[in-house]
Order: C-alpha cells, then structure tokens, then sequence
C-alpha cells in the first residue's frame, strides 16, 4: 500500500497536465493543484497498513449486503478521487460478471486488472464522456471521426485509440484513466466500442483542467472550498497505445452498453451517498441560520425546513433500501439495487434546486453580501461588523457570517453552480434514471393489483 508521500511523489511521472493556460510540471506544488492533491494523499494514509501484502479497504469489493452497507458511509468520507476508483473497480467486477452470463470474452482481463490495480494501490478516474460533435448523429456518422473515442488501428500487442473524454473529474491525480463507451453502441459502431485501462503518463495523453477552487491569499471566505475542491479534466488520447491486458472491450458494440450500465449504477449508489449527506448538511445550515436570525418559530420558516427534512429522509430511506436489497452476483459480489438506487439519485436531483431555494429563502440576502473575516478583524471596520451582523441575542456576530459564508461557499459561488449541474448530470442525467427505475420496477406485479382491485379477471395482450 501506498502512503500519502508516496502517492504525491507518484503523480510526478511525467503526465502531461495543463491549468489556465499553462502546464503544470509539479502538482503538488501548484498552488491550485497542490490542495487537490493533498486530498488524495490524506486518505492514502488514513487506510494506510504497513502489512506486507494489505490491501486497501476501500478497494476490496464487497462480498455480502453488510459489507456494503459499512462500507458506503466509509466511502462517502474519502476523497472524490479514492471514491471514484472503487466505483470505477466494481463497475468492472459488475461488467465482467454480466460478460461472463452472455458468453463473452475479455473477463480474464478484467479481473486481472482487478487485481493488479488492488495489489499495487492506484487509484483510477472515469473516463466515459465523449466529445460527440453533432448529438443528432452515432458515433460512425459524424463528420469528424474523433467525436467519440475510437480505435484507429489494432496487432496482436494491443490497440491505438484516438478522441477525447470530457468532465473528467480527478483526471490528473489518478494513476490509470478507465476508458468506457458512452452509450449503446449500433452493429456499425465496432471501432468506438472500446473500454480499456490508460495510464495517466502514456504518451498520447493530455489533459486540460478546469477547478471551481477559490483565487486569492485569504479564502477565509470559503470555508468548505478553499480545502476541499477538485478539478475536472479535459482528457484527449492522441494516438495512445494501450497493450491487450488492458482492453477490456474491443469490436464488440452488442456489449458496450454492458460497461455504461455497470458504470452508472455505481456512479449513482454513490451520488445517492453524498446527496444524502448533502441534504442533511443543508437542513443544518437552514435551522442554524434561522436560529441565528431569530425565525426558528415564523409559520413559512417551519415549513421550508420541514419539507427540506422530508427530502432529506427520504433521500436517506431511498440509500436504504437499495443497501438493504443489494444484489449477491454469482461470482460473489455485490451490487446496490438498481430499482432504489435509479429512483433516489431522481429524486435527489430532481429537487435539489427546490431545497436549495429554500435555504437561501430563509437565510436571506446576507449569505452573498456578508462581511469577510478579514473585514471582523480590520480594527478599523470590524467594530462595525460587530455591531450590524449580529442576529439574535446569544449567537456572536462571527458565528452569523462563518454560516453566511459556508451556505454561500456551498450552494451560491463557483462550487454551487457546478454542483447544482453535476447533481443533475452526473452518473447520466435525469432520463437516464427515469428508464432504469422503469426497467426495473415490477409492472406486471402492479398491473395485477390494479386489475384484481378493479374485479377484472381477464386482459387481452
């Protein structure tokens, strides 16, 4: 297992990685960058064992439904990068298991991968985004070949692969890029039904990052973003060889919906997480501030928060029962339930921006025009602050602004914005969950009720 120090000291490997224009050489010396990175790095040795042989927790798969369950909120701890890597690895494990009832090949790679990756500590990032050109056209119909991810040519060694990934989050602090297709792919589509294993380092690759992280010397005014923040990458493979240990999927476009499914349903066990701690961390925020401007009793007030604890709940009902109703493979594995898990990622997504109007409603227009602590400790205005930022008797006026800043860092500056649209977009959008839950909801189940209920024995088909 790796350390912290050594996962830092693995990202200097040559990558090829770009930020604001310019290239990055040393990541975790890049004022930006750096924090990202120093994210990884702390959970490497939060899990770190000494052992001989140790293999890190967050990289075994589970094996029963408790299993999962402990493991989820051990997760929902951990940095993004270290998160994605697991739901990167089971996605696999799922993938190879439903390959393996249809007869396919390529699932002695997988699972060899499997073990190399859990062996040597890595951590790896989704790349399952095409660029896609004109959406209107398949992968093979586009003017420019490149839109979607491509092989371009193929020996016996393996395979070159040409195209882009976009939304890539984590893409430079990985050690391998997890290749996907993106969608479905028609009988014509061989070329583009590619999933494969890509170091970070290969030649080929380049990847251009975007942060929603906060610029200046004091991001004070920040307090959840000035530590906790992660680019997102713009992942472009130039010709970039990738030898046949590592090729999952090659040629076989009836199984490369076999990958996105897999992969979604662990992008969204584990987006459920975090919108469930999300949720909760917003009714908390709502009844401080409320307590802190002295509202906690007003009619509306009660109201907002109590609808904004019924999501909460049933965001938290929702993660429950996909645990409670895991599914063992028979490999041996286990997987969330797709039916609960497709539904509550919907209902999470679906009506964030609705707990979030209510949380800015009762905090008020204070939460974007509040003082900086910078602006507290200036002996010239800090009296100032003192005395018109109070709320309520009791709550000291710093305590009003650190919850004024932390509901704005959160939900109405650089990060609101991109996790209002990754709520909504991550994991595939809000159709993408409507068709899943359908697939997997009992209808006929629900249509014999309804009919038993109605006295009606037969139904022509």
């Amino acid at each position: 297992m790796l350390t912290g120090e050594e996962y830092l000291a693995s990202l200097n490997d040559g990558r090829v990685t770009f930020f604001e224009g310019e290239e990055v050489k040393n990541i975790p010396e890049h004022p930006v960058m750096g924090t990202a990175a120093q994210l990884t790095a702390a959970t490497y040795d939060r899990f770190h064992n000494p052992e001989p042989g140790a293999v890190n927790l967050l990289m075994t798969p589970p094996r029963s439904p408790g299993d999962l369950r402990d493991l989820i909120p051990v997760l929902s701890e951990a940095d993004i990068v270290t998160r994605v890597t697991f739901g990167s690895l089971m996605a696999l494990l799922t993938a190879a298991d439903r390959l393996a009832e249809a007869g396919a090949g390529h699932v002695d790679a997988i699972l060899g991968y499997h073990d190399q990756a859990k062996r040597t500590d890595i951590r790896i990032t989704e790349c399952i985004t095409d660029a896609k050109g004109d959406r209107g056209r398949p992968p093979q119909g586009q003017t420019d070949p490149d839109a979607y991810v491509r092989v371009v040519d193929r020996c016996d060694e393996g395979v070159v692969v040409r195209g882009a990934k976009l939304h890539i989050t984590g893409a430079s602090y990985g050690h391998d890029l997890m290749v996907m297709p993106t969608k479905r792919m028609s009988a014509e589509a061989g070329d583009y039904s590619i999933a494969c294993a890509i170091p970070v380092n290969a030649p080929g690759v380049r990847i251009i990052n975007s942060s929603y992280a906060p610029r200046g010397e004091d991001v004070r005014h920040f307090p959840h973003t000035s530590h906790d923040h992660m680019p997102d990458g713009f992942v472009v493979f130039d010709d970039v060889f990738v030898p046949r240990d590592r090729v999952f999927l090659d040629g076989d476009p009836q199984y490369a919906a076999v990958f996105a499914h897999s992969l979604g349903l662990w992008e969204r066990i584990g987006g459920v997480s975090q919108m469930t701690r999300n949720a909760e961390l917003l009714v908390g925020f709502a009844h401080l501030i409320a307590d802190a401007n002295g509202l906690l009793g007003v009619a509306h007030i009660k109201d907002k928060l109590a609808e904004m604890i019924i999501h909460a709940t049933m965001l938290r009902a929702g993660l429950e029962a996909a645990l409670h109703n895991a599914v063992v493979t028979p490999q041996g594995f286990v997987h969330p339930n797709e039916l609960y898990t497709n539904a509550a990622k919907y209902q999470g997504a679906a009506n964030y921006s609705l707990m979030v109007r209510h949380l800015h409603d009762i905090a008020g227009g204070s939460l974007l025009t509040a003082p900086t602590i910078g602006d507290l400790e200036n002996p010239q205005t800090g009296g100032d602050v003192r005395k018109y930022m109070q709320g309520r008797s009791g709550v000291p006026a710093e305590n009003r602004l650190r919850i004024f800043h932390a509901i704005r860092d959160h939900t109405a500056d650089a990060y609101g914005g991109w996790h209002a649209a990754t709520n909504v977009l991550s994991g595939g959008g809000l159709y993408a969950q409507r068709i899943v839950a359908s697939n997997h909801f009992d209808i006929e189940a629900a249509r014999a009720m309804a009919l038993a209920d109605a006295g009606i024995e037969h139904w022509s088909a």
